[in-house]
Formats: structure tokens, C-alpha cells, sequence
């Protein structure tokens, strides 16, 4: 039996099949992406598809080795951008959600502005925060991406603030327990893999703010801007790859909250959000 067994062969055991299922959590989404790769450059092969409609992988991969300086320059402009939103956005919608959570009257007052400048495309936001705080400035992009990230984090933080177990409130205040007590021993834990979860679809909601952002107006080493630029001398093997850095960014950014939330909250296993 596995209770009979020494600790050092049980830590063992345990390591293997956890290693395990790590390897095939892991090697599907690896296997399927160079497998889309393989395909993608045999349709354009097969096709004699023009460069201008959908370059190669291999063209691709060219011209990220041949313009990788001048990339990893846009990024790392470009990455400031989504970590200043994703900051600013996150720090607001805490704060906000926890102020909604504690008072009602804030609850109904706030919440139906927050739903109409989520509905809000942020094309519409992008020319007026340049107007408001400058076209070639950085924070006019953080901000775009401030506002994406801002009502996931809000909702769900009110949610996992307001949600908790009956029986666990019911007990602590069958103890006389003060409402700041409450807030910070039940409420507080509970909201954090609610949390976590909005973070996670934060990143990418920055990520595309700030990039979206530097289309209208930034300078010429931002990666949106070299985007547009490459597109427009229909170099879109270019493109691409800077499109490349840009899911590189979202993705680093996404597995960066992952194991933020591990080592924040050991206790809360990630959850899969739908489609993932």
C-alpha cells in the first residue's frame, strides 16, 4: 500500500506523476502549434501566396532575425506602456471594487458608469486621451489600457468580495465580529482567485489597448506604430513580426499573473476561464 511506503520513494512517486501530467498538459498546445506551423507554410507554398496577402513562416522568421534590434527596442516602448495600464487599471479597479463592496449607495452609483465606459470601443478613447495628455506622451497609451483593464477588475473584485460562504459570514458574526474583521479574514481571501482570474484577461486587454493606442498617434519606436508603418510599404513579413513580440508580451505577461497567483494564494487552484 502507498501508505506503506518510505517518504523519500512517496515524495518520489508524487514528483513523477506530477511531472507527468505536467508533460502531457504541455505537449499538446506545443505539438498543435508547430503542427499550425508546418501547415501554414505549406498552404503558402502550395498556393503561391503573394507576401502581401500572407507572408511564410520561414519569411517571417527572416525578418524578425534581420530587424530584431529595432523590435526588441518597440517592445521593451511598448511593454512600459502595457505595465504602466495594466498598474494603474488593476490598483483602480480594486480599489473601486473593495469601495463598492463595503458601501451600497457607491455599489448603485458607480456601477452603471463603469458598464457605460466599458461599452465605450476604444477607438473612441484613443484620440481624445491623445488630445488630453499628448500624442507622443506614453502615459495618453497606459491610460487606454488603464481602461480595458479596469472593469474586469472592478467586477470581480466586487464579486469575490460580496460572494462568500453564508455559514463561514453567519459564524463570524455569531462572534460579534466587527465588519473590518469580516472584510479582512473572509471577504479579502475569498476575492483573490477572483481577482487573479480578471488579471489574467488583463494582460491581454492591455496589451491590445496599448497597441491599438500607438496606431492613431505615438512615436516611430513603438511597436504599434511599426506595425502600421511596415504595413503601409506593404513589408508585412515585418509585420508579422512584430506582431510575434506583441503575443510574446500578452503571453509573458499572462504566465507571469499565473504564477503570481500560485505564490500569492497557494491555497486557490488556477481556473481555467472558458475557452482556455
Amino acid at each position: 500500500m502507498t501508505a506503506d511506503l518510505p517518504i523519500g520513494r512517496r515524495w518520489r512517486e508524487r514528483t513523477t506523476a506530477e511531472a507527468a501530467q505536467q508533460a502531457r498538459d504541455v505537449l499538446p498546445p506545443i505539438v498543435a502549434f508547430f503542427g499550425l506551423i508546418v501547415v501554414w507554410e505549406v498552404v503558402v507554398r502550395a498556393l503561391n501566396l503573394k507576401q502581401f496577402i500572407l507572408p511564410s513562416p520561414l519569411a517571417i522568421a527572416a525578418a524578425w532575425q534581420a530587424n530584431l534590434p529595432v523590435l526588441v527596442s518597440a517592445a521593451t516602448y511598448t511593454l512600459t506602456e502595457i505595465v504602466a495600464g495594466l498598474l494603474i487599471g488593476a490598483v483602480a479597479g480594486m480599489a473601486v471594487g473593495a469601495a463598492a463592496a463595503r458601501f451600497g449607495a457607491i455599489r448603485g452609483s458607480l456601477l452603471p458608469f463603469a458598464i457605460v465606459a466599458n461599452s465605450v470601443p476604444i477607438i473612441a478613447f484613443a484620440p481624445i486621451f491623445n488630445n488630453w495628455f499628448g500624442s507622443d506622451t506614453q502615459l495618453s497609451k497606459a491610460l487606454i489600457a488603464a481602461v480595458l483593464v479596469f472593469f474586469p477588475v472592478m467586477i470581480n473584485t466586487l464579486r469575490g468580495l460580496l460572494n462568500v460562504d453564508p455559514s463561514a459570514l453567519e459564524l463570524l458574526r455569531s462572534y460579534a465580529a466587527p465588519e473590518r474583521t469580516v472584510f479582512r479574514s473572509l471577504r479579502v481571501p475569498n476575492s483573490v482567485p477572483f481577482i487573479f482570474t480578471a488579471l489574467r484577461v488583463a494582460t491581454t486587454l492591455a496589451t491590445i489597448g496599448a497597441i491599438v493606442s500607438e496606431y492613431f498617434a505615438a512615436p516611430r519606436g513603438s511597436l504599434g506604430q511599426y506595425i502600421a508603418t511596415q504595413s503601409a510599404f506593404l513589408a508585412f513579413e515585418r509585420s508579422w513580426a512584430a506582431i510575434i513580440f506583441a503575443a510574446a508580451i500578452g503571453i509573458g505577461l499572462y504566465l507571469f499573473v499565473v504564477g503570481l497567483e500560485r505564490l500569492v494564494s497557494p491555497w486557490a487552484r488556477v481556473q481555467p476561464l472558458a475557452g482556455e
